[in-house]
């Protein structure tokens, strides 16, 4: 007992220092789990992206007051259809989301192929945002094919699908992809950046318009993690992006 006794005023002795070492710690894992978090708070305008991986969705759960948007998966290369698209697509649009759709390009396949899967599958209505084109990265394909061969057959898809829909389609994209392939290219066409560690900032200064920030997104009615999404810009920049697309006041046009 005199031995323990003997060891309490040691550690006492040293208690305060102990504190500040604890603290510290908590300190600097709190900034790198903020510092490796984008910075997502100035973004007003938030939304998701949904495909088959999602499952049943219950949509009633989500709020478009708080989601002002939302992209679903509809197609893949020639040939695939996303098989939960359709009913995402109507009950999303009966929850008042406004919705669009995407499409994951194969770029080892046609573009006019690829544009007639998307057309015969995602509806022409006046309240759907532009269409997507979920351009990736993949080596076999990129090796098969010159980089203007690659220019070449995106561009009949985001002609054909801007010719049907009357909206100019936007680009979904990584760093990795946009710096290899798009650079320089398509100027007037809106880019999508994925991004969850740093800044969606181009290297050539080229705005962007959507930045998805993560992956690893939860909200009430999805039972499976999602893609979480901002708006380049303020409550009156989004107007101003929906009125050049002839979307204002038809959220629930049939």
């Amino acid at each position: 007992m005199k031995k323990i006794a003997s060891k309490q005023p040691s550690l006492w002795r040293y208690s305060p220092y102990i504190g500040i070492l604890l603290c510290c710690g908590a300190l600097i894992i709190t900034l790198l789990f903020l510092y490796r978090q984008p910075a997502t708070t100035a973004y007003p305008i938030q939304g998701f992206d949904v495909s088959h991986h999602q499952g049943q969705i219950d949509w009633k759960k989500i709020s478009p007051q708080h989601y002002q948007f939302v992209y679903l998966k509809a197609t893949e290369g020639g040939d695939y259809q996303d098989d939960q698209f359709q009913q995402y697509w109507l009950s999303a649009h009966e929850q008042g989301l406004r919705i669009g759709a995407y499409h994951f390009y194969r770029l080892c396949r046609d573009g006019a192929i690829q544009a007639q899967n998307f057309i015969q599958t995602v509806p022409n209505k006046a309240y759907a945002l532009p269409p997507v084109i979920d351009l990736e990265y993949d080596s076999n394909c990129i090796q098969q094919r010159s980089k203007q061969q690659l220019l070449r057959q995106i561009k009949i898809m985001h002609d054909r699908l801007q010719q049907h829909y009357g909206k100019a389609p936007i680009f979904y994209t990584s760093k990795n992809f946009y710096n290899i392939i798009l650079t320089g290219q398509f100027k007037d066409t809106p880019i999508w950046i994925r991004e969850y560690k740093d800044s969606p900032n181009l290297k050539d200064q080229r705005p962007w318009t959507f930045w998805q920030t993560t992956n690893q997104g939860h909200i009430a009615g999805i039972g499976t993690t999602v893609d979480l999404n901002v708006f380049h810009g303020s409550a009156q920049d989004w107007q101003e992006f929906l009125a050049s697309h002839q979307l204002i006041n038809v959220q629930n046009q049939n």
